[in-house]
């Protein structure tokens, strides 16, 4: 089993989810997660509130554009290759990262303190349009140009996929039943600190409607999969997770921004 991606979610403060989820939805109406979803948390305690968590955070449909700042002004040739990787979602996406020195939606540091602020992670989609200006949206703490080529596929194009609005393929029905919740609660609580109720939230409460992908089944090979440990599944088997973009991945990303088709010379609009 390879090592596993520490990707720390990252979710904005209660007292922000609110307007966010609005936004999301005025940014693309396919964020809304249906009538059946809203009536369903409609009648329960602290539904609204419930309700902004299972907003999408996609991008418009027409197109993801978004210009990139580091704040901690690394080496041009790290910038550059940092910048390849987020872009190798446009191989089959409408999406493009272009760096800019003034303001920027998405804003990389490499921070490794404090402890909230350190490891790989990401805002997802919309949600960094809700982030103070002068503090990161995504951290790759420690990344250099000696980081491993393997680690700028994993993490750089994880993190990446959570800028664009995805959120963590293992958070799939099919997969969570997979793990024991009292295995995973031990085991996030020591290695990431987490408390019972935020790995509920992180691992052991399935996702449809905002799910990474919209296929059959869910995806172990996904990029957006974390790598769960056999010791907190119930078979004891791991869940591996992806090494990189994987064509599912691809197929789904150009689904939601499809690159625009080009009409026939000699037809005219």
């Amino acid at each position: 089993m390879i090592e596993p991606i520490v990707c720390t979610p990252k979710s904005l403060p209660a007292s922000k989810r609110m307007a966010a989820a609005r936004a999301a939805i005025q940014i693309n109406p396919a964020n809304h997660p249906g009538a059946r979803v809203a009536r369903a948390l409609s009648g329960v305690p602290d539904g609204r509130a419930r309700l902004s968590l299972v907003v999408g955070r996609r991008w418009p449909a027409t197109g993801v554009r978004l210009t990139v700042k580091f704040l901690d002004n690394p080496a041009k040739d790290l910038r550059s290759r940092i910048l390849l990787h987020m872009n190798a979602w446009a191989k089959t996406a409408n999406v493009t990262f272009t760096e800019t020195s003034g303001s920027a939606q998405v804003r990389i540091a490499r921070l490794s303190s404090p402890a909230s602020m350190s490891g790989y992670w990401s805002y997802v989609g919309t949600d960094i349009l809700h982030i103070p200006a002068n503090q990161p949206t995504l951290n790759l703490e420690a990344f250099t140009m000696n980081t491993p080529e393997s680690e700028f596929h994993r993490v750089v194009r994880h993190e990446t996929g959570h800028t664009l609005g995805f959120p963590h393929e293992h958070m799939r029905s099919e997969l969570v039943k997979l793990i024991d919740p009292a295995k995973a609660i031990a085991f996030f609580g020591k290695t990431q600190g987490w408390t019972p109720e935020e790995v509920k939230a992180q691992v052991l409460t399935p996702i449809s409607d905002s799910s990474l992908l919209g296929t059959a089944h869910a995806d172990e090979n996904s990029i957006m999969c974390y790598q769960i440990p056999g010791t907190i599944t119930k078979s004891g088997k791991p869940i591996v997770g992806g090494r990189d973009i994987d064509p599912k991945d691809y197929a789904f990303a150009a689904s939601i921004y499809p690159k625009q088709v080009k009409a026939p010379r000699g037809i005219r609009h």
